[in-house]
This record gives structure tokens, C-alpha cells and sequence, in this order.
């Protein structure tokens, strides 16, 4: 049946679902171990709360519904694609994915450790950075001692390396 015969009242409501981290069109979508344990917890999160769906009103549990498989979709496309990269397996002299590397900031003075993780993984405030970041790219292949030069707006920052560590 055409939908222009279905009743205004009666149309499936489109769930919104913010889009997950950026991730671009032909990029590898690499994680971390953990990462990858991060993703399965929270499809098994998604799963559990849409197995105890309880809403006294039909329409709502639907929407909830379609709400819930929508953001399980777009989990599960992340969770098909990921690659999961092996600490133990990267270069440990070298800043590879996965590395936790401690940087000096010139000028400052200021130590700061970040972790180079996937785009999911990446939450500043916890010391992880995307692979895809400018900071990230710099570092790449970088050792113990170099110094990288981050181009900003009005003033480039300078880093150097401290230390690389896989956790």
C-alpha cells in the first residue's frame, strides 16, 4: 500500500540517533583491545535494555524499540568493521596505535600523557586521543626524544617525547 493512504496518526515515527564518532569514508576502523571490550559491552547494554522494554503504551515501546535497534545497527556496522591492533605487537620504541606516550609541552613546561586509541575509544578527558587527531599524526612514528611540531592558528605548539609505553 502507497503511503499516501496511511492515516497522518499512523506513520512509524523515524528514530533519532546521533551518528557514532567520526570515522571517514574508507578509513580503517582500528581499536584497541579494550576499545573492542567497550564496543561489546555496550551492544550487550543495548541488547539488555531492549529485551526489558517495559512502556505501558504500545506506540512508545515502538518508538523505544526502533530507537534502540537503530543505534544497534550503527553499533554493529562499528563493532563488523573494527580491527583490533595488539599493544605487544607495535614497535615498543616507536609511537604506533595503541601507544601511551608522555609529552613535554613547550613554553609550558606542562607534562601530559595521552593514549593514541580508535575514534570511538578517543575521550580527551580521559588522555585518549583519536588515531585520526592532528596531535596523533604528528607523533606517528615518532621516538623518545623527538620533537614534534603541531601547527595552530596564531601559534604552534611544540611536544616532545618523554616517553612510549603500551598498556
Amino acid at each position: 500500500m502507497s503511503r499516501g493512504f496511511v492515516k497522518e496518526g499512523d506513520q512509524e515515527e523515524i528514530p533519532m540517533v546521533p551518528p557514532r564518532a567520526y570515522l571517514p569514508e574508507g578509513a580503517t576502523n582500528y581499536v584497541t583491545r579494550e576499545g573492542m571490550e567497550e564496543l561489546l559491552a555496550e551492544k550487550e547494554k543495548l541488547i539488555d535494555e531492549k529485551e526489558n522494554l517495559h512502556k505501558a503504551n504500545e506506540d512508545e515501546k515502538r518508538i523505544a524499540l526502533n530507537h534502540i535497534n537503530a543505534k544497534l545497527q550503527l553499533l554493529n556496522n562499528r563493532i563488523d568493521t573494527a580491527i583490533v591492533v595488539h599493544s605487544e605487537e607495535q614497535p615498543q620504541n616507536e609511537i604506533r596505535f595503541g601507544a601511551q606516550v608522555t609529552l613535554k609541552i613547550g613554553g609550558t613546561g606542562k607534562i601530559k600523557t595521552f593514549q593514541i586509541v580508535g575514534v570511538d575509544e578517543a575521550d580527551v578527558s580521559k588522555g585518549k586521543i583519536s588515531f585520526l587527531s592532528p596531535l596523533a599524526n604528528e607523533l606517528i612514528d615518532k621516538k623518545t626524544g623527538d620533537k614534534v611540531v603541531l601547527k595552530r592558528p596564531g601559534k604552534d605548539i611544540v611536544y616532545q617525547i618523554m616517553n612510549i609505553a603500551y598498556p
